[in-house]
């Protein structure tokens, strides 16, 4: 193996295939978790089978962080990453107006120095597990998106937007700087240059000026429900349902991980990728599938 397969390899974090069956699920469509009912998990059926809905629900604080619900939130992630059934996940609001506000700046006021360390380091976490998920994961931004909360779009792979929907890193009115993956993710996504300005100046846009710089997929008119970016959101997931679940991930990977090293390295990680898919299953389900002509029939295997 060449040192560039080798240094690929090992870039490729271990396990990276799901498993054959789907682990036992400990949350059901009704269960909801967290202290004051703050996060509701919800497994799609029908067509929408593989679709995790994981909506925030904590209205009276905008759905802001707290220790609770960051706690909450990475056992939830955590018990997705090695769900095989999970092949979309959609995050949301179930606050109308308001997506996520960042951090509960109430809680905060009250913790010293060294527990705000303690709390960032672990939001940081949170949202580096999110981005981690090996499944693709929509964001749905049907209402204000707020420095965290807007880093935790940030984390996920595509995000969907009303046209209202208000967004933006403001950390800098507070005298501090984003935190919880800002500063890395907006210049990957936009520009530097760009990403220096928003930070800078704490500005607040919309989701059609989120569009035009390109922080988002997609925007869309609100709705009468308040879901619009969320049904636009389900649109994506079930164009993603019907592709081999393998491929979906490994594709994921590649990109992840090839976007952190040169062009060189990044071809080595595609080819650890693709040789990943070749023994699988799904694999030869596809080729039969194509000279059967008929639809095919992926397990994740």
């Amino acid at each position: 193996m060449s040192l560039l397969l080798q240094r690929a390899a090992k870039l490729i974090t271990r396990n990276v295939l799901p498993t054959t069956t789907t682990s036992r699920c400990r949350y059901s469509v009704d269960a909801i978790l967290g202290d004051g009912n703050e996060v509701l998990v919800e497994r799609l059926e029908g067509p929408q089978k593989g679709i995790t809905v994981l909506g925030l629900n904590r209205p009276a604080a905008k759905n802001s962080f707290s220790r609770g619900l960051v706690n909450t939130f990475s056992d939830i992630l955590q018990d997705i990453k090695r769900d095989n059934g999970s092949r979309v996940v959609v995050l949301r609001s179930l606050t109308p107006g308001i997506f996520c506000a960042g951090a509960d700046l109430k809680e905060r006021k009250g913790m010293t120095t060294e527990e705000t360390s303690e709390f960032v380091t672990q939001l940081r976490g949170l949202l580096i597990s999110l981005e981690q998920l090996p499944m693709p994961v929509i964001a749905a931004l049907d209402g204000a998106a707020m420095g965290g909360g807007l880093e935790m779009a940030l984390a996920c792979d595509i995000r969907t937007a009303a046209t209202n929907a208000k967004m933006g890193l403001v950390e800098t009115r507070l005298a501090i700087i984003p935190g919880a993956g800002g500063t890395q993710r907006l210049p990957r996504i936009l520009s530097p240059s760009l990403a220096k300005e928003l930070i800078f100046t704490a500005r607040v846009f919309d989701g059609v000026e989120a569009k035009e710089l390109g922080l988002v997929n997609h925007v869309v008119q609100q709705n009468e429900s308040k879901d619009a970016a969320y049904q636009r959101a389900l649109k994506i997931a079930e164009e993603i349902l019907p592709n081999g679940p393998v491929g979906v991930r490994m594709a994921k990977l590649a990109v992840d991980k090839g976007m952190q090293v040169d062009l060189s390295t990044g071809y080595s990680i595609e080819e650890v990728c693709y040789a990943q898919v070749i023994p699988t299953k799904d694999r030869l389900e596809g080729l039969a599938a194509f000279a059967e002509k008929r639809k095919p029939v992926y397990k994740g295997e």
